[in-house]
């Protein structure tokens, strides 16, 4: 649907449905170019007040309607395009049956059924069932599905749907059929079929009760030997789960299906999720660890969705951080579990804190930003007009972190009591982000008898990163520290233009603290008779103090450990303090921050005065050149602390944004670094160098990754013997992940001649493989050295589509999120743009992805911000816009 005038709907209009359909008999007849849908719904009064009975549909030809088995006739009935409605008066129960056509080969949406190569697939999270069949297209409406399917059996000789398979049969026109029941009742957004020829690795395996239970990853031919690793992940996320938090398969078998084109990451529809490929199909040849590491957490993401987000799953779609910010923190604990397998303690602290360190700089290079233009909202939000434009970092990533918290306060035995009290109370259920936190609460207050989460609550209403201003006062005579946190939380996004202007409360913040002497040393912190190396306080009011004991001399803090909740810390450090605590510190995550923010200092610096550079700048070389040396850190560890803050995290820090300056200065230091230390690099190189086998566990990814990091920081320096190291690098890697390192850095820092003869020869060896020519034009678009015209080159390659995804992502999205120096000009705006509406006449919900690119356009230099403005009115001057990208446009241009 496409429209002009979009309306809001608010949460608080929320209510219940007025009829239940206990069960949903749905009947395929598939074929590419119309599909033929009969539905049979048995349908319950849920008030007994003879309400009308809506049915959502979109794009579809309705050809019979019938109640009770008698036809209606049109007059008996209202439909218009996205609606139809019944008045079944005060019939306490009845059955209706629907017969209507909807054309996947049509459907460029991919929302709904589609379709992509030769197969047939679904996506209906959020409202894509109504593109299938008429339907009550909304989570609290809860059913039993029955499926039968029926297609050509040469075309598509694979039917599957949710549950277990019940039969299957040939029929004697050259067609089959198969019948699938889910005995769980779930909303229709869960719904899912696929059809089509599939290669199918499984492995059948015993639940901790003693069932069989079958898993499958399917794919297309050809690619087999690419899903050994994620049947493994599901196999290792079935056991996790059954062991963190006691939570069982509960059908017989489970399947995973690889799609070509797919707007998402993955779809966790009840017993079959359907998968970008890019998160199933892997080798050594064709994925980098990153790949294999994305593969495991997603896999295990949407099996984890198998009981926070099916068996329990939302009452609305306001509440849709109640499933995805419990999930994503469900899968951030089973990565690090998985990366800690096996390691010695210190090892598995490390690579624990790894995780936590990348899934923290997601969220303040996606998420941070989020919470600073027109589209923050809360994790629970008020209103949205297009529920698509709400799968957001801040749903996700700050819904996790949300969870984290309440995992903070509970501790790991308290928090899986709250699980199981959720389940116990809600299993087979649509609830609230209350229900959950209401659950969560029943522990904290038998923990805390007196308090209670109420104040938690906040978190889940107020929109915005916090603030917390830290003051210490040493009193050396009484060797006593005073720690003072204040807290606020500014305006944002729709509240900036609310008069009178929303006032937001004091939220409950744990705030973890530890202390280091003037040599590095740790301290241990006395509060009322209790010592600790780290203390957790609570701060819940606007500004409290907690004193500390035994403190003889004036201590070096470290703030936020952890990153026990999601803040951003006010604290005047020293260069020194900082370059003492990325030296010493115990805590692994606050180590990082340390040297991250001596980092951006001197970046801020040499962006403020270009001519002059940082008077800092030695102290972070010498740093840089210890932490070099440090023996006791792991190569993953060091990797992740060697490295300078992402350019978009950086442009965070300018005001106004300032993205040439951002780029200018990380490329000057990165040089500068790569030169100065250029000795040290060389060892790091070696001494990471792995023989044998590739495998991407843990510790062997991480000598990688620290290897591939001193070869770009040797590349950086522009020395000749910098590339003639990359040439080689590239030229012997046994490994995807060490090609890529090696054409990524010649992509940055190469000469032109080095640069395109290593891409053509990339491009002739892996051309038949879609997602490593993804990562062609990636790599391209994303690199300093590729105009606005090589961009458009590429667009005419004749392996490049704007409707797939994936390839849209590669090369528009990377080039428009990712290239600061070349997208910032006013015909790089303008292809933005141009982009924006392209996309948005194939497929809104990518469109209006990437619209949010530049939803903080008033934050940016004057020029930039005059050129990105009209960019922005051009969008919003086209006819009939999607109510997604409307969405969008609409908030942003109403930020000025």
């Amino acid at each position: 649907m496409r429209t002009d005038s979009v309306q809001s709907i608010s949460r608080h209009d929320y209510r219940p449905y007025p009829y239940r359909i206990t069960h949903a008999d749905l009947q395929f007849d598939l074929q590419a170019d119309a599909t033929r849908v009969h539905t049979r719904l048995s349908v319950e009064s849920a008030d007994a007040s003879g309400q009308a009975l809506v049915l959502n549909g979109e794009d579809l030809t309705l050809e019979q309607v019938a109640l009770d088995g008698r036809t209606l006739s049109p007059d008996e009935y209202t439909l218009t395009e996205n609606t139809l409605t019944l008045a079944p008066g005060t019939l306490p129960a009845f059955t209706l049956e629907i017969t209507s056509l909807c054309r996947p080969a049509d459907n460029t949406q991919l929302m709904g059924l589609y379709v992509s190569g030769n197969s047939l697939f679904t996506q209906c999270e959020a409202e894509g069932f109504r593109r299938i069949t008429w339907f009550p297209d909304r989570p609290d409406v809860m059913s039993r599905y029955r499926v039968t399917l029926r297609a050509d059996k040469q075309r598509y000789p694979l039917l599957l749907s949710n549950g277990n398979l019940l039969e299957s049969r040939d029929l004697p026109d050259g067609r089959h059929e198969a019948v699938w029941e889910d005995p769980h009742p779930k909303p229709c957004y869960l719904f899912a079929l696929v059809a089509g020829d599939f290669a199918c690795r499984e492995q059948t395996i015993q639940t901790r009760s003693g069932r069989d239970a079958l898993l499958q990853v399917y794919s297309d031919h050809g690619s087999e030997h690419q899903t050994e690793w994620a049947l493994d992940s599901l196999v290792r996320s079935v056991r996790w789960d059954e062991t963190r938090f006691g939570l069982e398969l509960d059908l017989d078998r489970f399947m995973i299906v690889a799609a070509r084109d797919f707007n998402m990451g993955a779809m966790e529809n009840k017993g079959l999720n359907v998968f970008n490929s890019a998160y199933v199909l892997a080798d050594p040849e064709s994925a980098t660890d990153a790949s294999y590491h994305a593969i495991e957490a997603v896999i295990g993401h949407e099996y984890f969705h198998n009981w926070t987000g099916n068996r329990v799953t939302c009452r609305d779609w306001f509440q849709l951080s109640l499933k995805e910010g419990l999930t994503v923190f469900r899968d951030q604990e089973f990565s690090a579990d998985m990366m800690t397998h096996g390691l010695p303690e210190a090892e598995a602290q490390s690579a624990r804190a790894v995780k936590r360190i990348d899934d923290v700089t997601a969220l303040r290079i996606a998420q941070f930003p989020e919470d600073a233009g027109p589209m923050a909202h809360p994790i629970r939000p008020e209103s949205y007009q297009s529920i698509s434009n709400f799968y957001t970092a801040t749903i996700y990533e700050k819904g996790a972190e949300i969870i984290r918290m309440q995992h903070t306060l509970l501790g790991e035995e308290g928090f899986r009591a709250g699980m199981d009290e959720y389940f116990r109370r809600h299993d087979g259920q649509a609830v609230t982000c209350d229900d959950f936190l209401s659950a969560m609460e029943s522990v904290y207050v038998r923990q805390n008898p007196g308090s209670t989460l109420e104040q938690f609550r906040r978190w889940y209403s107020q929109a915005g990163t916090p603030r917390v201003k830290v003051t210490l006062a040493h009193d050396a005579a009484a060797q006593t520290l005073r720690v003072t946190l204040e807290q606020r939380n500014p305006p944002v996004g729709i509240e900036t233009r609310q008069n009178p202007p929303v006032e937001k409360l004091p939220l409950h913040i744990p705030f973890a603290l530890g202390l280091l002497d003037g040599e590095g040393k740790e301290l241990s912190l006395t509060h009322k008779g209790v010592k600790q190396a780290t203390a957790l306080l609570e701060l819940r009011e606007k500004s409290q103090t907690w004193t500390f004991e035994n403190i003889a001399e004036q201590p070096v803090p470290s703030l936020l450990r952890g990153f026990s909740a999601p803040v951003i810390v006010e604290y005047e450090r020293t260069p020194q303090e900082l370059a003492l605590l990325a030296r010493h510190d115990t805590d692994a995550f606050a180590r990082w921050e340390a040297a991250q923010s001596l980092a951006t200092r001197v970046l801020l610096d040499s962006i403020s005065r270009p001519e002059s550079g940082s008077p800092d700048e030695q102290l972070l070389i010498d740093t840089w050149e210890a932490l070099l040396q440090d023996g006791s850190l792991t190569a993953a560890y060091r990797s992740r602390i060697l490295s300078l803050p992402a350019e978009r995290e950086l442009l965070e820090k300018t005001s106004p944004l300032d993205p040439l300056a951002v780029v200018e200065a990380r490329r000057r230091l990165i040089g500068k670094l790569g030169d100065a230390l250029a000795p040290f690099w060389m060892t790091a190189y070696e001494d990471n160098r792995i023989d044998g086998p590739y495998a991407p566990d843990a510790a062997s990814s991480g000598k990688r990754s620290m290897r591939n990091l001193a070869l770009l920081y040797l590349m950086a320096a522009g020395g000749q013997g910098g590339q003639e190291l990359t040439l080689e690098h590239y030229d012997a890697a046994r490994n995807m992940t060490d090609r890529m390192a090696a054409l990524g850095a010649l992509v940055q820092y190469g000469t032109p001649e080095a640069r395109s003869e290593r891409l053509q020869h990339f491009y002739t060896q892996w051309r038949h493989n879609p997602l490593v020519i993804d990562r062609w034009f990636a790599v391209q678009a994303a690199s300093a050295a590729t105009s606005l015209a090589d961009v458009r080159q590429l667009m005419t390659h004749p392996d490049f589509s704007l409707r797939n995804p994936n390839r849209a992502r590669s090369l528009i999205f990377q080039f428009c999120t990712n290239n600061l120096r070349n997208v910032h000009s006013r015909e790089g705006h303008s292809f933005w743009a141009e982009q924006v509406l392209a996309l948005d006449a194939l497929n809104p919900e990518i469109s209006s992805r990437l619209a949010r690119v530049f939803e903080n356009w008033q934050r940016f230099t004057p020029v930039l911000r005059d050129s990105l403005q009209q960019a922005w009115r051009h969008i919003q001057s086209q006819p009939a816009l999607s109510s997604n990208l409307s969405e969008i446009v609409n908030k942003a241009l109403s930020a000025q």
